[in-house]
């Protein structure tokens, strides 16, 4: 999977945690929308609000720094950078969130249909994976 963060013109000090769709795409759970989403360092975040100001959400107190194709979060639901990446996936430019943790992001949001589905798969792949067998 290739993802293109150079387009931002920055250099991240801590890798940035990829999450979402892309992460779900990843693990070859489901195709990923257009969007590529991110959980950063505060460090980072910080700076790249510098760089961006002008293109800052706020969605419940979790900042989003949406730019090109990227949205870029100081956090999800109050859990940051350093809880979300813990059993990251390293790659070249990023860290893939670890199963267990897009299990628990998907969890935080299933009441919306679209990730209680994600749910669902995540959790055919854990215990996939767990029990060797096909659920």
């Amino acid at each position: 999977m290739d993802i293109d963060v150079s387009k931002l013109a920055y250099t991240f000090s801590s890798k940035p945690l990829l999450i979402g769709g892309r992460a779900m795409e990843y693990y070859g759970l489901r195709k990923s929308g257009a969007d590529i989403d991110f959980v950063i360092s505060s460090e980072d975040h910080n700076r790249l609000a510098e760089i961006y100001p002008n293109n800052i959400k706020d969605l419940y107190g979790d900042i989003g720094i949406c730019e090109f194709e990227f949205e870029i979060w100081n956090r999800i639901a109050t859990f940051n950078y350093d809880y979300l990446k813990e059993g990251a996936i390293e790659e070249d430019e990023y860290l893939v969130v670890s199963l267990e943790r897009l299990l628990f992001l998907k969890a935080l949001a299933m009441k919306v249909p679209k990730y209680l589905k994600d749910l669902e798969l995540v959790v055919e792949m854990i215990l996939k994976n767990a029990y060797n067998m096909e659920i």
